[in-house]
């Protein structure tokens, strides 16, 4: 099966549909979209994306379904390619946990990985000036977040239990922009043991490590 991806190869969510997509066995094509040229915001890229925002896939294997935002879509190509992957559990009590890592990703994580992101790599990059004083609020910010993160892997090997689900896959996108941006030691520190074996673990994954610099 092939699904096609309509996005920017070094976006973050485009990046994260790409990994998961590695993590099941799907192949992908990807459709580049210009950003410069304003094609995200074009009306025939509306039609499919409302928001102007990337990715959306389109899956020609299944009625041409079209989805966007990354995390639903990492959802769907699990559940319709990759049920023995093991990334979203079917247990009950395990689906459980593994919704409150999801959400622990996107409300304490994600908020503060992604302006990190912009301030200190996108900005620049748009020729917009960093806020310093927004990277310093929010470095600060994950750096808190992330004493909680080492409670929660003092006590399993992943955030939704002893076996890795999407959500720790989700966070890679952005882990590996802040980490490669000069603040490796949010993730990495001797401080932090088991966010450092945990986020080393994932980070070298095979799938990641054939999109991490580009979809």
């Amino acid at each position: 099966m092939t699904i096609h991806i309509y996005g920017v190869t070094f976006s973050t969510c485009t990046r994260r549909v790409a990994a998961v997509a590695k993590e099941v066995g799907v192949e992908y094509v990807l459709h580049p979209i210009d950003f410069s040229k304003g094609e995200h915001k074009a009306p025939a890229f509306l039609e499919h994306q409302p928001f102007g925002q990337v990715p959306y896939i389109v899956d020609d294997a299944n009625d041409n379904f079209e989805l966007y935002e990354s995390r639903a879509i990492g959802r769907y190509l699990v559940q319709q390619y990759g049920a023995k992957s093991g990334l979203i559990p079917t247990d009950a009590k395990k689906l459980a946990k593994f919704e409150q890592a999801a959400s622990v990703e996107a409300s304490n994580f994600d908020v503060h990985a992604a302006t990190i992101a912009f301030e200190k790599v996108f900005a620049p990059m748009l020729g917009l000036t960093a806020n310093e004083e927004t990277l310093a609020k929010h470095v600060g910010l994950l750096n808190a977040k992330l004493e909680a993160y080492e409670v929660i892997l003092s006590k399993s090997k992943y955030l939704a239990g002893d076996e890795i689900t999407l959500a720790d896959i989700f966070h890679l996108p952005y882990g590996y922009v802040v980490a490669n941006a000069g603040f490796a030691d949010t993730l990495v520190n001797e401080k932090r043991p088991n966010v450092t074996r945990w986020w080393n673990e994932i980070v070298s994954r095979p799938a990641w490590q054939a999109v991490k610099d580009g979809a």
